[in-house]
C-alpha cells in the first residue's frame, strides 16, 4: 500500500503531537499538519494537577522542545480550531476559513470537563481544570482565597484537594458517592485515600448532591447541598468527569460508541476510510479485553499517538497496551496498571494498608486483571508483566512471594 502524501492531525495535545513526532522519527516523508485550538505548543496534562498546581514548577512537561516541530517539518498551527470534516472531499475546515486536504486523518481532540447542571454554575469563581491556563489561574487563586469547595472526589478532585491544602486553603470535597475514588478502587482502597486527606485537613461531604451555587456579581459565595446545608466558598472547582470531544466525528457521520467516544478497531481506525482516532475519544476494540475500551489517562494518549503513526503511514498493527496511570497526593504516590471490574474481581493486598505502602491486585478466576502499587517502587516491571499477561497467580505468591520471578 503506498504511503499517504498528506496527513492531517486534529488536536495538538499529547496524542496528536506524539503521533506527529513518531511519524517523522519513523521516517515518514510526506506533509504533516497539526491543528490545535490552544496558543501553547503541545504539553502533557499530569503536571497541571500535580507539580504546577503545587508550585513546584511554572511549566508543564512539553511534548517536545519548541524547535522540534520546525526542525522536523511539522506544520503546527496553534490557535486553529477544526470546525468540520468532509469525508467525501477528504477535507478539514477550520474557524479561520482554512481548508486542509488529507490523505489520512487523525482525530486526537481529547475531552472537555463536564458541566455542573445546577443554578449558579456560571458564576465567577467557578472553575474546571483541563488546560495550562486553567492550572495557572487556580494556583494564583489559591494564594488569594481561604475557602475552596471541590465538587467531585475522583482523581482530579483529590489531587487538587492535596494541592490546595499545601497552599493552606480550607478544602471541602463534595461527592454523591460515599467515598472518594470509589468506582475505580472499591471501598477498602478508597478508604486509604479518604483517611490520608482527612489527616491533612480536608473535610468531606459525601453521599450528598448539589442543588445550586450561590453568589452575586462579585462571584460565588457558597455551594448548596441536597440536604439543605450551604457550604461557604470563595472558589469552586467542578471535577465531575470529562466528556469526549466527538462533535466533529459525529457530524461527519463516523460511528460512535455507547459512551460517546469514537468507535475504532484494534488498529485505532474509525468507521471512515483512512481516518483514525486516539486518546480520550478513542473507544478501541481492545484484543486483550475482547471489548471496547476507552481510557481517559495520559499514558493512553501518549502511547496510542506513538503507535498510530505506523498505521497512518500504511501499516495495520493492533494497539495492545494495558491502561496505566499514576497519581501523587501528599506523601502518597501510586501507579495503576490494567483494567479491573469491581463487580467481578476479588481484591488481594500485599503490604500495609494502614502504613500506605502496599500493592493491590484485582483477580478474576485466578488471573490478575489489574494492580496498583502505592509507595512501592520496587515491583513496577513485575506488575507490568503480571497484568499484561493476565497471569494466573495464587494468593500466597501475590501477598508473600517473589513477584520478580513471575512472567
Amino acid at each position: 500500500m503506498p504511503q499517504p502524501q498528506r496527513i492531517v492531525i486534529i488536536g495538538a495535545g499529547l496524542g496528536g503531537a506524539s503521533a506527529a513526532a513518531a511519524l517523522r522519527e519513523g521516517g515518514y516523508p510526506g506533509e504533516v499538519v497539526v491543528l490545535g485550538g490552544e496558543s501553547h505548543r503541545p504539553y502533557e496534562l499530569p503536571a497541571l494537577s500535580k507539580g504546577l498546581l503545587l508550585g513546584e514548577t511554572d511549566e508543564p512537561d512539553w511534548v517536545r522542545d519548541e524547535d522540534f516541530y520546525r526542525q522536523h517539518d511539522i506544520d503546527l498551527r496553534l490557535g486553529t480550531v477544526a470546525t468540520r470534516v468532509e469525508l467525501g472531499a477528504r477535507l478539514v475546515l477550520d474557524g479561520h476559513g482554512g481548508e486542509h486536504r488529507f490523505d489520512k486523518l487523525l482525530l486526537a481532540t481529547g475531552s472537555r470537563p463536564r458541566a455542573l447542571p445546577v443554578p449558579g454554575a456560571d458564576l465567577t469563581g467557578v472553575h474546571t481544570l483541563r488546560t495550562l491556563d486553567d492550572a495557572l489561574t487556580l494556583r494564583s487563586e489559591f494564594a488569594r482565597v481561604n475557602q475552596v469547595v471541590i465538587i467531585g472526589a475522583g482523581w482530579i478532585g483529590t489531587e487538587v484537594a492535596a494541592a490546595a491544602r499545601k497552599h493552606e486553603v480550607d478544602v471541602t470535597v463534595v461527592d454523591r458517592l460515599p467515598a472518594p475514588l470509589l468506582p475505580v478502587l472499591g471501598p477498602e482502597i478508597a478508604s486509604v485515600f479518604q483517611d490520608l486527606h482527612t489527616l491533612h485537613g480536608v473535610r468531606w461531604r459525601l453521599d450528598n448532591g448539589i442543588t445550586g451555587l450561590t453568589g452575586g456579581p462579585d462571584g460565588v459565595h457558597g455551594v448548596r447541598l441536597a440536604d439543605g446545608t450551604e457550604l461557604p466558598a470563595e472558589l469552586v472547582l467542578v471535577a465531575v468527569g470529562v466528556k469526549p470531544r466527538a462533535d466533529l466525528a459525529h457530524a461527519a457521520g463516523l460511528e460512535l460508541s455507547d459512551d460517546g467516544g469514537v468507535a475504532v478497531d484494534a488498529a485505532l481506525r474509525t468507521s471512515g476510510p483512512d481516518i483514525y482516532a486516539v486518546g480520550d475519544i478513542a473507544a478501541q476494540f481492545h484484543p486483550r479485553y475482547d471489548r471496547r475500551v476507552r481510557v481517559e489517562h495520559w499514558a493512553n494518549a501518549k502511547n496510542q499517538g506513538a503507535h498510530v503513526a505506523q498505521n497512518l503511514a500504511g501499516a495495520h498493527e493492533p494497539y495492545l497496551n494495558s491502561p496505566y496511570f499514576f497519581s501523587d497526593q501528599y506523601d502518597l504516590g501510586c501507579e495503576y496498571r490494567g483494567l479491573a471490574n469491581l463487580d467481578t474481581d476479588r481484591l488481594v493486598v500485599r503490604g500495609d494498608l494502614a502504613g500506605r505502602r502496599f500493592i493491590a491486585f484485582w483477580v478474576r478466576d485466578g488471573h490478575v486483571q489489574a494492580a496498583m502499587n502505592v509507595n512501592d517502587w520496587d515491583h513496577g516491571d513485575a506488575l507490568k508483566r503480571i497484568v499484561d499477561g493476565q497471569l494466573a497467580v495464587d494468593d500466597d505468591t501475590l501477598t508473600k512471594g517473589d513477584l520478580s520471578s513471575l512472567g
